[in-house]
C-alpha cells in the first residue's frame, strides 16, 4: 500500500520537517500540506530548499482528509481536536505530536481513537521513546529516598511549559512508582516552597536560544545522584519518528496508539 501523507501546520518548523522527510521516503507516493494560508506554506518550503513539485498545498481540511490516507499532525490543541474529528468522520488514520493538550482534550483524543488508527505521543523520537521507558524503569527500582527532578530547555519560541516530552517522563515515573502523577507533581515552584515533600516529582522548564530540546530526569540519592539524559540537535529525529509510526499505522485497527506500541517496547 503506497502512502498519500497529510502534512498539518505545514508553514512551521516541524511542518518544514516533516516534508523534508516525507519527500525523501520511497514509500511515500504523495504529499498533501496543509496550513491556515497555503501560500505561506509554500513560500516557506521553497526557502528550506525543499522540492515542491510533488506537494499539493491547501488551506482546505476537506482536500486534506480527501486526498490522505494517513495524516501527520504538528499544530495546536484545538486545531488538533477539529482535525481528529474529521478524520474520524472520514477514516482517515492520524499521528499527532501535539502537545499542551489540556486532561480533557487529551480524554477526547482517545475516545476519538476508539474510531481510527491513532498515534499520539508528546515527543515522537525512538530515542526519547526508549528514554522514557528506561525513566520507568529507574523509577520502579529506586524507592523514594530518591527525589525525581526533570529539567527541560528550550529554543525561546516555545509555548508551553513544562514540555509535553517533560511531563511524559514525569508520568513514566509516576508509573514506575506506582503513584498518582497529578497527586505528587510539582510543576514549578517560587517563593518560600518549604520543605520538599517527600515522593513528589519536579519540574524546572529552561527558555533560551534555539535549543530544539533537552531533558534530564534526576534521580538524587542521599550520597548518589543518577541522571539520565537526553538531547535533541535536530527535529528531523521527530519527523522520522512520526513518519516511521505513519507507516506502522496504515496496518492497524483502530485504537489509541503511543510511539511505545510503534517502537514494540
Amino acid at each position: 500500500m503506497v502512502l498519500k501523507l497529510g502534512i498539518t501546520g505545514a508553514r512551521g518548523r516541524m511542518g518544514i520537517a516533516n516534508l523534508r522527510a516525507a519527500a525523501q521516503h520511497a514509500a511515500v507516493s504523495g504529499i498533501v500540506a496543509h496550513a491556515r494560508i497555503a501560500a505561506h506554506a509554500e513560500a516557506a518550503a521553497r526557502e528550506a530548499g525543499l522540492d515542491i513539485s510533488a506537494i499539493t498545498f491547501t488551506d482546505s481540511l476537506d482536500q486534506l482528509l480527501e486526498q490522505s490516507n494517513v495524516i501527520i499532525d504538528f499544530t495546536l490543541p484545538d486545531f488538533t481536536l477539529e482535525l481528529a474529528t474529521a478524520a474520524a468522520k472520514a477514516q482517515i488514520p492520524l499521528v499527532s505530536g501535539t502537545t499542551g493538550l489540556s486532561t480533557a482534550q487529551q480524554k477526547q483524543l482517545k475516545q476519538l481513537g476508539e474510531q481510527i488508527p491513532l498515534v499520539w505521543a508528546a515527543n515522537m523520537s525512538v530515542g526519547v521513546t526508549v528514554f522514557t521507558a528506561l525513566v520507568e524503569q529507574a523509577a520502579a527500582a529506586l524507592d523514594d529516598n530518591y527525589d525525581i527532578e526533570i529539567v527541560e530547555m528550550h529554543h525561546r519560541n516555545k509555548v508551553d511549559a513544562p514540555s509535553g516530552t517533560a511531563l511524559a517522563l514525569g508520568q513514566a515515573a509516576a508509573k514506575g512508582r506506582a503513584v498518582d502523577f497529578d497527586q505528587c507533581a510539582v510543576l514549578s515552584r517560587e517563593g518560600h516552597t518549604g520543605e520538599r515533600a517527600r515522593g513528589s516529582i519536579g519540574f524546572a522548564a529552561l527558555r533560551g536560544g534555539q535549543v530544539v530540546g533537552d531533558h534530564t530526569v534526576m534521580f538524587a540519592g542521599e550520597s548518589e545522584r543518577f541522571e539520565l539524559t537526553h538531547k535533541s540537535s535536530s527535529r528531523d529525529i521527530y519527523a522520522q519518528g512520526a513518519l516511521t509510526a505513519a507507516l506502522w499505522l496504515r496496518n492497524q485497527p483502530s485504537g489509541l496508539y503511543s510511539m511505545r506500541d510503534v517502537v514494540g517496547i
